[in-house]
């Protein structure tokens, strides 16, 4: 059962190589102007030998280093992180959280910890190696064949990919759904604006690659219809702007597995669909 983390618990010191991954990680969350102000939020002061000319991860590293020696507990290296990383600092680089938070959890899954998309610590089963996120990876899959799903799909069930997250194998799955409407459309937009272009039927009624043969009501109904599928995927898992408020939904695997089976649903469909020709709006 995973329970919240509190800073009054005594965290143990991080080895060098742990640190080094955690200043590395960390790397990206502020500018090299803001980082001495972040590590004055976090209570942390930089030896004499670090400087201005020395490179932001290797300031983060020489400043946990110092405060590990003097405190003999890795608090400070989690307190970093909390704030380096609050939710808040990222509204508009929703992108970028997601990506540096799924660094520091693969580094904090060995020691049986888990930074939660609203900023927040978790204990977890601590992983001692990455079989614990293949068994993960493995039974997603094995489900996955059961229900038939697409081959693409299978691709994104890794254990690299489901030891940050199930969101991040989702997200990586429709990334693949953009490439093959990219490829089969000759478009280059992306998410939700590229299946609109792609699958409208716009001022001519005749889209880029059509699904059926749009000779009926019934028939531009279910063209609109799955266009509508592709450009609320893209909505919830492509669009930056959507990210802002979901930056604490966490997936379950049983949402994984639903939200997969869509993605292999759009594949199929993508690959039975038909290139009309069309070459302008």
């Amino acid at each position: 059962m995973e329970e919240k983390v509190t800073m009054k618990l005594k965290i143990p010191r991080f080895e060098p190589a742990e640190l080094e991954a955690v200043a590395r990680a960390l790397d990206d969350a502020a500018t090299g102007s803001k980082l001495t102000r972040l590590f004055e939020e976090t209570g942390l002061k930089e030896p004499p030998e670090s400087g201005q000319g020395m490179t932001k991860w290797k300031r983060i590293y020489n400043a946990l280093t110092a405060i590990q020696n003097n405190t003999d507990t890795g608090n400070f290296v989690m307190k970093l992180i909390r704030v380096a990383l609050a939710p808040a600092r990222f509204l508009t680089r929703a992108t970028d959280f997601d990506r540096l938070r799924c660094a520091i959890n693969e580094i904090l899954v060995f020691r049986g910890f888990h930074f939660r998309a609203d900023g927040q610590f978790e204990r977890t089963e601590p992983a001692t190696t990455i079989d614990a996120a293949k068994e993960r990876a493995d039974r997603l899959r094995a489900e996955l064949q059961r229900r038939g799903v697409h081959q693409d799909v299978l691709a994104f069930c890794q254990a690299e990919l489901v030891q940050r997250n199930y969101f991040h194998a989702v997200l990586e799955a429709t990334k693949s759904v953009a490439e093959k409407l990219r490829q089969k459309s000759g478009l280059t937009n992306d998410g939700g604006e590229l299946a609109t272009a792609a699958l409208s039927l716009g001022q001519t009624g005749i889209p880029y690659l059509a699904f059926n043969e749009l000779q009926t009501d019934t028939h531009k109904s279910e063209q609109k219809g799955l266009m509508n599928l592709f450009v609320g995927m893209f909505g919830t898992f492509r669009n930056v702007t959507a990210h802002g408020p979901k930056l604490a939904w966490e997936i379950t695997e049983q949402d994984a597995l639903d939200l997969l089976t869509l993605v292999s649903l759009l594949h199929r469909r993508l690959d039975t669909a038909v290139v009309t020709g069309k070459t302008g709006p």
